[in-house]
């Protein structure tokens, strides 16, 4: 081994562990990465931002516009509607979410997709008294297999597509994904439909009755109590009937400042105590007009708006601009006049104040504020709502004329005529001066972090390909395969890349994976693409863990998940599609 290549394989150690260990955003890590290299002299001085000018970056980039467009128009938001007026059976439910986010993710941002429907779900499993939990995961999982049908439907495939045509002269088209991706699609769903779902723990309970949307404890929020509150001068134990009556429980009380220990049981309550109360939204409403309490901030949400205020359930994914930080740090109340009124976090209990508590992806915020303000307010943190907001801007009228542009771009992208980039460009400009997608919004709906990622890695992914490393690591599994049939090499790289891609970002396993992939390719004699596919598909198929794509982290708050849940359907779901994808692959995509 060189120097070259032991430093660069010790640097992606470095940054894998990281990745894994999950304590820094994964952008902020990559993006040192490609500095150390830079210092290092791993990566020549000329490259070292070539990554953010990549075709899969720019790319990647503008389809995120194009899915917000799409749901502005309300081109989505109409096919759903009709799907929540049927009165469906849980199975019947179940096929019905995941064939549409199938097709919905084929053609927007997967994350877009889940996020969409979502609010569906949970109406419908509140609507029918059903955990979610039942239905959450079939959704998710069916939005990532629904990813694999096409170029644009999730970051890997269009690395993949870039990285052909660096590496052979000419990219994958858009439906070239199409046979593999639809074939695992539509076997994976027909699998979650029928005996996935039956696997998710507590299923077998799935008539349980839920308390509002969720299937959880509750919120931990706090309440200010007033001169005028009859709690003052009782003891914190002699609200419990009264909290039992809301179904809350008062769990703790904030003096000056400070938690008391324990839960300050025997305490005397105090006018401008904060009372630390554990309830779903609607009890904590309940319990704090029961004792005339009132929430941080509410003087001054009663001074700002003439009308009504609302409470809203939001849900943290990862890399939203409220992960890792505290209401306080955000200042959310004294800049953008919302409050963050609680958290639920898997039933977790915590120490820390409401305002000052570090938020994890996962973590569900209930919002207090004007009712023009929290829609905005959220989309500014980063966070998703897990109801539809009742106040919608939807353009409807546009529907058409937004999927109709969208098409044409994807058919002339098809054929040949535009390169896929610049189709897409162009109906980014179009929404921007149609109004689809205000010019404001353009660089909101950017997932910024994937872009930093991205750009990081291309570059250090390079420099390994260059230095001969991927080429080790090819050569490693060609001489563990040594003698064996092709589809033994092809399955065991499928393996290696999925379970990368439990612990990994799919973005990064699919920059190192493509060109380990046409390494062992050309080692064997054979056609890459296949091998190019296999890490398309691998790199996508993240079902084991939580951490594994952002469509699992989404719905672990929501469906009140735990870390060990996933893998119940997750594994024979990954042990299917390695099932359907190898055949279908070497019949698609001869050696």
């Amino acid at each position: 081994m060189t120097t070259d290549q032991i430093l660069l394989f010790s640097l992606f150690g470095i940054v894998f562990a990281l990745l894994i260990w999950g304590r820094w955003r994964y952008d902020l890590i990559a993006f040192v990465a490609l500095v150390i290299a830079l210092v290092l002299g791993l990566v020549p001085t000329e490259q070292a931002f070539a990554g953010f000018g990549h075709p899969a970056t720019i790319i990647i980039a503008l389809v995120l516009v194009v899915s917000r467009g799409l749901v502005n128009s309300g081109a989505v938001d109409l096919i759903t509607r009709r799907l929540t007026s049927l009165d469906l059976k849980l199975s019947s439910h179940i096929a019905a979410m995941s064939g549409l986010g199938a097709i919905f993710s084929a053609f927007m941002n997967n994350v877009a997709a889940l996020a969409m429907l979502m609010p569906v779900d949970l109406q419908a499993s509140a609507k029918a008294k059903r955990a979610p939990r039942v239905t959450l995961m079939p959704l998710a999982f069916a939005t990532i297999l629904g990813g694999l049908i096409t170029l644009i439907g999730t970051p890997p495939n269009i690395i993949i597509a870039a990285y052909r045509e660096s590496a052979l002269g000419e990219p994958f088209g858009m439906f070239d994904f199409a046979p593999v991706g639809l074939a695992c699609a539509i076997i994976g769903i027909v699998f979650i439909t029928v005996i996935g779902w039956r696997l998710i723990p507590g299923s077998r309970d799935s008539k349980a009755p839920t308390v509002d949307l969720l299937d959880q404890e509750g919120y931990l929020a706090e309440l200010l109590v007033p001169k005028e509150s009859p709690a003052i001068g009782m003891l914190v134990r002699e609200l419990d009937q009264v909290a039992d009556d809301s179904d809350a429980a008062v769990v703790g009380l904030v003096r000056n400042g400070k938690r008391l220990a324990g839960q300050a049981r025997n305490v005397e309550i105090r006018a401008g105590d904060i009372l630390v109360v554990d309830a779903v939204a609607k009890g904590i409403d309940q319990f704090r007009g029961a004792m005339k309490l009132e929430f941080d901030g509410e003087k001054r949400h009663e001074k700002a708006v003439a009308g009504g205020m609302v409470l809203m359930e939001f849900v943290v994914p990862r890399y939203a601009r409220i992960e890792g930080r505290s209401a306080m740090s955000l200042r959310l109340l004294m800049r953008h006049g919302v409050t963050l009124l609680g958290v639920s976090r898997q039933g977790q209990k915590f120490r820390d104040r409401v305002r000052k508590l570090d938020i994890q992806a996962g973590d569900i915020l209930l919002l207090l504020g004007p009712v023009d303000r929290v829609p905005e307010v959220a989309q500014w943190l980063g966070v998703l709502p897990l109801a539809e907001r009742g106040l919608s801007v939807t353009q409807y009228k546009r529907a058409g004329l937004a999927a109709g542009i969208f098409a044409v771009a994807i058919a002339v992208a098809s054929f040949g005529w535009l390169y896929l980039a610049v189709a897409l460009a162009i109906v980014v400009a179009a929404y921007v001066v149609l109004d689809i997608v205000p010019i404001q919004e353009v660089y909101q709906h950017i997932e910024w972090p994937v872009i930093v990622l991205l750009g990081s890695m291309i570059p250090l992914g390079t420099a390994l390909e260059e230095s001969g490393g991927t080429g080790l690591i090819a050569g490693s599994i060609v001489d563990l395969t040594a003698g064996l049939p092709v589809i033994v090499v092809l399955t065991v790289l499928m393996v290696v890349i999925m379970t990368l891609s439990d612990v990994l970002n799919n973005t990064a396993t699919a920059v190192i994976g493509a060109p380990i992939a046409v390494d062992i390719a050309n080692r064997l004699g054979a056609n890459p693409d296949p091998f190019l596919m296999v890490v398309a598909v691998a790199a996508s198929c993240a079902f084991l863990t939580p951490i594994g794509h952002k469509n699992n982290t989404l719905i672990m708050g929501p469906g009140g998940y735990k870390f060990g849940d996933y893998w119940r359907m997750g594994l024979p779901l990954e042990i299917l599609v390695i099932a359907v994808a190898i055949p279908s692959i070497l019949f698609f995509w001869p050696l």
